[in-house]
């Protein structure tokens, strides 16, 4: 077994889609990346390259590069999956934690679930997904922006 840990932030910005967790959440603002910045998502990839050593997202993924400018977070990620089957890693769990102040996002939680679910290939069971807030401190309570932190544990060829 190997375990890996990630990290993503990114600000809100106006005229832009809400996306975590590869779910449309209806909200005034978006997240501003060189992708649609879903956090979640960013998080777990990061994780999941950890995990295998395979690098980061930044490596994989650059913002320098023209081709992932916009791209859907759901096709990273499943590249990702992809590239760790490819080194004959499979995933076991993954455990996200999303921090912003708002909005509410108990009722994505569970769809979240499922899009990661069936983009890791594991049963629904094997994927967490909370939400907390900052309790109005830093840049998150200010509300200028999202945090995911996730661990994820996949099996060792």
């Amino acid at each position: 077994m190997r375990v890996g840990f990630g990290y993503d932030v990114h600000r809100f910005a106006s005229g832009k889609p809400l996306i975590l967790g590869g779910v449309n959440i209806p909200w005034y603002r978006g997240l501003a990346g060189h992708s649609d910045a879903d956090v979640v998502l960013h998080a777990i990839m990061d994780a999941l390259l950890g995990a295998a050593s395979l690098g980061d997202i930044g490596q994989h993924f650059p913002d320098t590069d023209p081709a992932w400018s916009g791209a859907k977070s759901t096709v990273l990620l499943t590249k990702v999956v992809d590239l760790l089957q490819a080194h004959s890693y499979h995933v076991i769990n993954v455990d996200v934690t999303l921090v912003l102040e708002e909005p509410r996002v108990a009722p994505y939680i569970e769809p979240m679930r499922k899009v990661i679910a069936d983009l890791l290939h594991v049963s629904i069971g094997a994927v967490s997904v909370k939400a907390t807030t900052s309790e109005k401190m830093g840049f998150i309570g200010a509300g200028e922006g999202a945090v995911a932190y996730a661990i994820a544990m996949i099996d060792a060829p």
